[in-house]
C-alpha cells in the first residue's frame, strides 16, 4: 500500500490533496485554477493513485553520457507529464522533481539504487504526490518557502518537509538548490558537478537542441510566467534569473521532459543569449541585461 493512495489527485496537473477521493469537492483544483495553468475544456476531474493503479507504467532510463543520472517518468502521463531526475551523488541519491504516479516497480527500482537521501522540487506544478514519495522513501522533501502557499498536503508526523529560506541552499555536499524566481516566485534550478537541472524554470525550445552552425539570433531557451498559456516573463525578472545562476559554471542542462538535455561547453552562454533575444523581441533595445557578459 502506498501512502495517500486514496487521496484526491487532479489529473490535469497531478497535484495531490488531503481530501479523500471518495469525497471530491465541487470546485476547481487551485493549482489549475490559476492563470499559469488551466482547467481543461472537458472541465475539472478528479482521481487518486488507487484509481490510476495499473493504468500507467513507470519507466526509467540511465543517461547516455553520465551513468550517475536517471530520468524517471510514467506512460501514459498522469498530470503534466514531467520527468523526475535521480542523481547518484557521493553523498546519497537526490531526486529532482516528482512525477505524480508512483508504483511498486518504481519503488523497487529506486530502492535497488540505495533509496533516496532527499527530494528537491523546482516549483508548485511538480509538488504532485511528494508526501507519498517522502513517506515511501523516508527522506526529506525540499521546497522553497516563497511558494509555500501552494502546498496542498499536510506533512505526516513521520515525514519531513523543509522550506528553504534563502537563494542558495546546499542540499548535500556539491548539490545546490538555486532560487531564481520567474515562473513562480520560489522557482528553483539545481546545480551539481557542471549540470544545471532546469525543470521548466528555463524552458527548452526546439531550436536549442541542434548545436552546430546555428545562425545568429537562434534561441535555446525561453523564460515564461505561464508555459501552457505562453505568457513570457518581463525583462527585469529575466535579469534577476541570470544574476542568480551567473556564479555557477555548467556545461549541461536537463529540462522538463525526457530527452530535453543539452551538452555544450557554451550552454551557459546560450542561456544568457536566449535571455537577451527574449528581451530584445519584447521591444527593449536598452536594458541592463543586454550589457551582461
Amino acid at each position: 500500500m502506498i501512502e495517500g493512495e486514496d487521496l484526491l489527485i487532479c489529473p490535469t496537473c497531478g497535484t495531490q490533496f488531503d481530501t479523500p477521493a471518495s469525497d471530491p469537492p465541487s470546485g476547481y483544483c487551485r493549482i489549475c485554477d490559476d492563470p499559469r495553468q488551466y482547467i481543461p475544456a472537458s472541465g475539472q476531474a478528479w482521481t487518486s493513485l488507487k484509481a490510476e493503479a495499473e493504468k500507467h507504467e513507470t519507466k526509467w532510463k540511465q543517461d547516455g553520457q553520465d551513468e550517475r543520472i536517471w530520468s524517471i517518468w510514467a506512460e501514459p502521463k498522469l498530470g503534466i507529464g514531467q520527468r523526475a531526475l535521480l542523481l547518484q551523488t557521493p553523498h546519497g541519491n537526490i531526486l529532482w522533481d516528482c512525477i505524480a504516479y508512483l508504483d511498486q516497480p518504481l519503488i523497487d527500482f529506486i530502492k535497488s539504487l540505495g533509496g533516496l537521501t532527499a527530494i528537491v522540487i523546482s516549483h508548485p506544478h511538480f509538488y504532485t504526490t511528494h508526501i507519498s514519495w517522502a513517506a515511501t522513501f523516508d527522506c526529506p522533501v525540499y521546497v522553497h518557502s516563497l511558494d509555500q502557499q501552494w502546498l496542498s498536503r499536510t506533512p505526516l508526523p513521520s515525514t519531513k518537509r523543509v522550506l528553504l529560506q534563502t537563494q542558495y541552499e546546499e542540499i548535500v555536499e556539491g548539490v545546490t538548490a538555486i532560487q531564481v524566481g520567474g515562473h513562480f516566485e520560489g522557482s528553483m534550478v539545481l546545480h551539481w558537478d557542471g549540470h544545471l537541472f532546469i525543470a521548466d524554470t528555463f524552458v527548452n525550445v526546439p531550436s536549442g537542441f541542434y548545436r552546430k552552425d546555428r545562425p545568429k539570433g537562434t534561441t535555446s531557451f525561453s523564460f515564461m510566467w505561464s508555459i501552457p498559456n505562453m505568457i513570457p516573463l518581463p525583462p527585469d525578472t529575466i535579469h534577476n534569473m541570470w544574476k542568480a545562476v551567473k556564479p555557477y559554471d555548467f556545461t549541461a542542462t536537463h529540462g522538463l521532459f525526457t530527452g530535453w538535455d543539452i551538452r555544450d561547453e557554451n550552454v551557459k552562454k546560450s542561456v544568457l543569449e536566449s535571455m537577451k533575444i527574449q528581451v530584445r523581441t519584447q521591444g527593449f533595445a536598452e536594458h541592463a541585461l543586454l550589457d551582461e557578459e
